[in-house]
Order: structure tokens, then sequence, then C-alpha cells
């Protein structure tokens, strides 16, 4: 991934129509907008994010890999806890129609 910019742009144009199209599967569900919308205002732990989107931990937790992939969220573990932000792509959402 290009270092500094964006993480949807590769090293070559084979890598590239790859990340974009990795990105746009991401956001192209309903469910996943509305788990990126619980994010705004900032991380949250699985267990949040299923109060806030009603969604099992199975279901958001395969949603949320999808969204990782796709350059949309980022994950931190540490000390028992897992944390979900956004990422810059990720905030693409605020442009979206709910």
């Amino acid at each position: 991934m290009a270092s500094g910019g964006s993480k949807t742009i590769g090293g070559s144009v084979e890598e590239t129509k790859e990340y974009h199209r990795r990105y746009l599967m991401a956001i192209n569900s309903p469910v996943r907008r509305d788990i990126l919308r619980a994010l705004k205002d900032g991380e949250a732990t699985i267990e949040a994010l299923s109060s806030a989107t009603g969604l099992d931990s199975k279901t958001l937790g395969w949603h949320l890999n999808i969204l990782e992939h796709g350059f949309c969220v980022e994950k931190e573990v540490g000390d028992g806890t897992t944390l979900y932000r956004l990422t810059k792509e990720g905030k693409v959402v605020d442009f979206m129609d709910h």
C-alpha cells in the first residue's frame, strides 16, 4: 500500500483495481454503512457496535472483517479488548445516503 496516501492505491494498476474492488464491496452494503455510521463518533468495541446496530456479534464480526479488508475500519487489539475505528476511506459514509 502507498505510504501516507490512500490505502486503496497499490503499486500497480492491477493491485489498485483489486484494492478498489475490495473497497467498493465493503461500502456497497447498507448493513456495513450502518456500522460505519456507528463508528463516526470514534472507536468502539464489538459489544458497543452490536448494541448500536442490533447485529449479533457473529454477524457483526463478519461484516467488520469485510470492512477491514476493504480499508474502511482498523482494529486495535490490546489488553483483552478489541477496538474498531474508521479509516480515512471509511469516512465516506458522511457523503452517502442513509
